[in-house]
């Protein structure tokens, strides 16, 4: 018998963002999603700052974070932060696991890794079409000269017959 999910997995798909060109989980969600309060995950963070390093995790800057809130600002207030939130990479969620040693932990961080999978591949799925409709827009870009040479063409055909027929 299959067990329910610990977190539904759309649940961690919105908690996904992407931030300097990566897509991360920023602390609070992280927290949220394996059940602890946002400044016990940081914590616990803090503790075993070795085992993240830059490409697992970052701190936003003041912009970073104002854009985000800006982005957020229909959502509810849920009380004010002091210091902008760190973002977790796909690595730093799983490894988040490993410090906050629960078994909800180790079940979310299995979530987490295939969520960021299905985000990977969805963004990978949107370059392949980008890199399609770039190259169908190059065709259409030629054609569209070569149409215009025909019809330039015609012109200089029915211009060069109706002189023709007015000199005859």
């Amino acid at each position: 018998m299959r067990r329910a999910a610990v977190v539904p997995g759309g649940e961690i798909d919105g908690a996904i963002r992407t931030v300097r060109g990566e897509s991360v989980v920023l602390d609070e969600d992280l927290a949220r999603l394996y059940g602890v309060q946002t400044r016990v995950l940081v914590q616990a963070v803090k503790r075993n700052r070795e085992r993240f390093p830059e490409d697992f995790l970052f701190r936003l800057t003041a912009s970073e974070f104002a854009d985000l809130r800006s982005e957020t600002a229909d959502k509810p207030a849920r009380g004010g932060r002091r210091h902008a939130p760190y973002a977790f990479t796909e690595h730093g969620a799983v490894m988040v696991a490993s410090v906050l040693n629960s078994r909800r932990a180790v079940e979310v961080s299995v979530f987490v890794v295939r969520a960021f999978v299905r985000m990977q591949r969805a963004m990978a799925g949107n370059r392949a079409l980008t890199a399609k409709l770039a190259e169908l827009e190059k065709r259409v870009a030629t054609q569209d000269v070569r149409i215009l040479a025909l019809f330039d063409a015609m012109r200089n055909i029915v211009r060069a017959r109706s002189r023709q027929a007015l000199a005859e």
